[in-house]
């Protein structure tokens, strides 16, 4: 039997720009079939959509988006996130890492989740690590 590995393509599309109309908001529509939280925020002055991985970078498990209490908190040791993925509580090391996103010639979303930032590794402003909404 040949030797080959089948996985998943690392990308994926998140619909059009205006499918994300609320800044400030976690957007849970990929948290289940690609481990993505599409979140849009303003950092740095500016509107931005980012694509947060989904897995906690204490032990790798996965958290929840507490709508309430405006946070991502794993259920596991009690690791805690704002928004924007920056972690502020409980035993994680480090903010959880962002995906590359972009628009593809046709005006769709593409999140590739091959690409990896980190925000300890000052990669978060880095060209595609966000996409700029307005």
């Amino acid at each position: 039997f040949p030797n080959v590995l089948y996985e998943a393509d690392p990308k994926f599309l998140a619909r059009k720009k205006s499918d994300y109309p609320e800044v400030n908001k976690v957007y849970e529509d990929y948290k289940q079939s690609q481990a993505v939280w599409l979140v849009r925020v303003m950092e740095d002055g500016q509107d931005r959509l980012v694509a947060l991985s989904t897995v906690c970078t204490h032990l790798g498990c996965t958290p929840n988006w507490l709508e309430a209490e405006q946070k991502f908190k794993c259920p596991c040791h009690g690791s805690g996130y704002y928004k924007d993925g920056v972690n502020f509580e409980g035993p994680t090391p480090r903010p959880l890492e962002r995906f590359r996103i972009f628009q593809d010639a046709t005006g769709n979303i593409v999140v590739d989740k091959a690409k990896k930032y980190r925000q300890d590794l000052g990669e978060w402003n880095q060209n595609e690590s966000f996409l700029t909404m307005s």
